[in-house]
Parts: structure tokens; sequence; C-alpha cells
């Protein structure tokens, strides 16, 4: 063996110290993810267990509590891997889905407020 076979060869067997998943943690990481979309759909068709404003609060924690799973469980992103740089990326995309979950809540809310004037309690019945 030559000694550029070698050094291409060492460098094959690492990814600068990334960690890999293993079976269990890729099953658990699905089981998580099965049941964090079962509850929210459970409860969205169960029609009458919870209000709608409470549904759709609880269908947004889980979501949140999945994108963070899945970043552990498939992406393997921890405060080890990559200098902290994956924390970094985590804290990013925690930042973003904030803003986009509150920013897309306060635009549907003004959204019915300003375009259906007259339709304030739509939880009356007809």
């Amino acid at each position: 063996m030559s000694a550029h076979h070698d050094a291409h060869g060492a460098a094959a067997d690492h990814d600068g110290g990334a960690p890999h998943g293993t079976r269990k943690s890729y099953l658990i990481g699905f089981a998580l993810s099965v049941l964090l979309t079962a509850v929210p759909f459970a409860i969205v068709m169960a029609d009458g267990i919870v209000g709608p404003q409470t549904a759709a609060g609880i269908c947004m924690v889980f979501a949140v509590v999945q994108i963070l799973v899945h970043m552990v469980y498939f992406l393997h992103m921890n405060t080890k891997s990559e200098n902290g740089w994956t924390m970094m990326a985590l804290i990013f995309t925690v930042i973003v889905v904030v803003i986009a979950l509150t920013g897309s809540l306060w635009v549907m809310y003004h959204m019915n407020a300003n375009m259906m004037p007259g339709m304030g309690d739509m939880s009356g019945g007809m």
C-alpha cells in the first residue's frame, strides 16, 4: 500500500468527529416522530375534545418538539460536533421557527379581523 492510499483510507474512516446514529437512536427518533404526528392528528380529528384555539396551540407545540426531535435524532445536532456550529444552527432554526409561527398567526388573525368585519364572534351557531 502506498502512503497516498493510507492517507485517504484514514480520512474516510471519520468525518471530523460528527456522531453517527445507531439503529436504536433512529428507531427512537422514528417512534417519537410518529407519536408527535399522531397525537395532534387525533386531537384535530376528534372534533369537540378541545376548542379550536387550544387544538392549534397543541399542534404548534408538537410541531416545535418534532423539529427538535428531527434535529437531534436524524441530523445529529449537538454541542460537541463541528465545534458547536450545529448548536448555532439549532438556535438560528428556533429563531426562524418562532418568527414564522408568530408572524403567520399575526397575519391570519388580522386578515380575519380586517377582511371579515361584523364576523367578530364566529363561534355562534346558525
